[in-house]
């Protein structure tokens, strides 16, 4: 990572993970076009509880950010005694997550009563958000084992890992949705059931081939204690990505509170658009993801000149690639729309929808990149501030502020001005960035 053309690693590792994640996507996609072919309401309880999901992998996620970053970091500065340090508490970290989880299950019921009072949606979105949450050592072990790989470069493994887990919900969802091969019928809990199936699978690729190829470092556990310093390193990096991705969360749960107060099908929409656009972003943060490992590195072994090119390459091919999903948002909503097994109201709805948010996914591109910058050179914070003003400060505001002027079709604009602030924030903390640091490295080298 330190010596080949920015271009070509950037490409190498980005492409597996940008196809991975294009078929991660796959999971909540798949799980919505089955679940919506049950009814309506089947699809807005996913919609309802897919908040506490977001949650799930906030904290997953973030967690292994910190902990891949360190790893790259350490790799780079030759620093080997501390990377299975990093590793073990990384693995010992994603079981903490787990047990938090674990306890929430049993306020499942609680927090889908909160947003709807219709029985038959609170008895699906409870199903579903139990068996999410109490099987979800899957997908936070899964998430570990990926972001090894991430931190040492071998990220064609994280492609078979995502892709056959995938696959295996993709088979299993109609399986156990419907009843088919002589399974039972399970309706909404058949779907959580088959997306469990499909992480397990991914965990299971991911212990072997962490044990097998990823010869930099050993999950062999023996003796382990938590280390108390390396675990506030990790969240130090990583409790911003968390809370960015928690803000998420936040903002997913108040577009539903603030749409259902038009209609049930609104927030039904607004949970069909979510997964239709995972399409468009999830290679982007494959992209994202692949990118860290190469700054942290480089910020690690001291060499500016390349984090500039991988900043500058990365920037023009997202912004390329989301202004082809804004194409295709506004050319075809109707076909994405379709998927979903949508009446006309719905239809007519998303199709809005759909043309008004996807103006801001060039935006969405560059912040998305520039993210990945100020958490491989320990500013997640800068990350975490634009989420916080962006989804929080403007975007939940302005919706209720446009939905009370001019109804549910004036909700849809609050994402284009959110994502145009967001940016401009981004333009700041990059100036800020290259200023105090990438920079200082140029200095340092003289």
């Amino acid at each position: 990572m330190g010596y080949k053309p920015v271009r070509g690693l950037l490409l190498k590792m980005s492409a597996p993970l940008m196809i991975s994640m294009f078929v991660q996507s796959l999971y909540n996609i798949v799980d919505s076009i089955f679940v919506a072919h049950l009814n309506e309401n089947a699809l807005t309880a996913v919609s309802l509880a897919f908040p506490i999901q977001s949650l799930i992998l906030a904290f997953a996620i973030g967690t292994a950010v910190g902990m891949s970053a360190l790893l790259s970091r350490y790799l780079g500065a030759k620093e080997l005694d501390k990377v299975n340090l990093v590793v073990h508490n990384g693995i010992f970290l994603a079981f903490v997550t787990y047990a938090i989880f674990l306890v929430f299950s049993f306020f499942a019921e609680p927090f889908i009563k909160s947003q709807t009072s219709d029985p038959q949606i609170i008895e699906y979105g409870t199903k579903y958000l139990t068996i999410v949450c109490r099987l979800s050592i899957m997908v936070t072990m899964q998430i570990t084992m990926e972001r090894l790989l991430q931190g040492t470069g071998k990220t064609k493994y994280i492609f078979y890992m995502q892709v056959t887990g995938a696959l295996i919900n993709v088979i299993m969802d109609p399986i156990l949705i419907f009843g088919l091969l002589g399974a039972p019928r399970l309706g909404v809990a058949g779907a959580a059931i088959a997306t469990v199936f499909g992480q397990t699978v991914g965990t299971i690729m991911g212990f072997y081939i962490n044990h097998t190829k990823n010869h930099e470092i050993s999950m062999n556990m023996k003796g382990f204690r938590p280390d108390g310093m390396m675990i506030k390193e990790i969240y130090r990096i990583g409790v911003p990505s968390i809370i960015m991705q928690a803000v998420g969360s936040a903002m997913t749960l108040g577009m539903n509170l603030i749409l259902v107060s038009f209609s049930t099908t609104a927030v039904a929409t607004f949970g069909a658009y979510f997964k239709i656009q995972s399409f468009v972003f999830m290679p982007i943060f494959g992209m994202n993801n692949g990118l860290v490992p190469i700054i942290a590195y480089n910020y690690g072994a001291r060499k500016p000149d390349r984090m500039r090119e991988g900043m500058r390459i990365s920037v023009f091919y997202s912004v390329a690639f989301m202004s082809v999903g804004t194409l295709i948002f506004w050319t075809a909503p109707g076909v994405l729309m379709s998927m979903f097994n949508p009446s006309e109201t719905m239809m007519s709805l998303g199709i809005t929808a759909l043309r008004i948010i996807s103006i801001c996914f060039p935006f969405a591109g560059y912040a998305i990149m520039r993210g990945s910058v100020f958490q491989a050179v320990g500013k997640s914070v800068y990350s975490m501030n634009i989420s916080l003003i962006r989804q929080l400060g403007v975007l939940l505001p302005m919706a209720w502020i446009l939905g009370r002027i001019g109804g549910v079709t004036a909700v849809w604009w609050a994402f284009p001005i959110a994502e145009i602030a967001g940016t401009g924030m981004s333009v700041m903390y990059t100036r800020k960035v290259k200023r105090e640091i990438i920079d200082n490295l140029d200095t340092a080298e003289l």
